[in-house]
């Protein structure tokens, strides 16, 4: 396994889809997956990607957030951050606002 801190080489535990020990000889679990000889990372944070965004003339971007999202898990990253374009006179703030107002939904994969 590899952190932020260092690779080890253990036994880790899932459940409900969340790590819940890291150890050596753990209980046997339901579902085994022997990843003997490779590397288990953490998921990756994209935090600046464009999915549905809005563009000059009406255009918009080619992934909205179902699809976006399926592709960045694919890619190994677990969280997306869409970048909130603002429109010209526009502050961050409101432009963030808007940006996120209609985007209230998770997709889980």
């Amino acid at each position: 396994m590899v952190t932020a801190a260092d690779t080890t080489s253990c036994d880790i535990g899932v459940r409900g889809g969340r790590i819940v020990a890291l150890g050596e000889k753990l209980a046997t679990g339901r579902t085994e997956i022997d990843a003997t000889g490779r590397y288990l990372l953490p998921g990756g944070v994209d935090a600046h990607c464009h999915m549905d965004q809005p563009m000059a003339g009406g255009a918009r971007m080619a992934d909205d957030f179902e699809s976006g999202t399926h592709s960045a898990a694919c890619g190994g990253a677990t969280t997306v951050i869409p970048f909130a374009a603002q429109q010209k006179g526009e502050n961050r703030v409101d432009g963030y606002q808007r940006r996120a107002a209609p985007q209230r939904r998770l997709y889980a994969l």
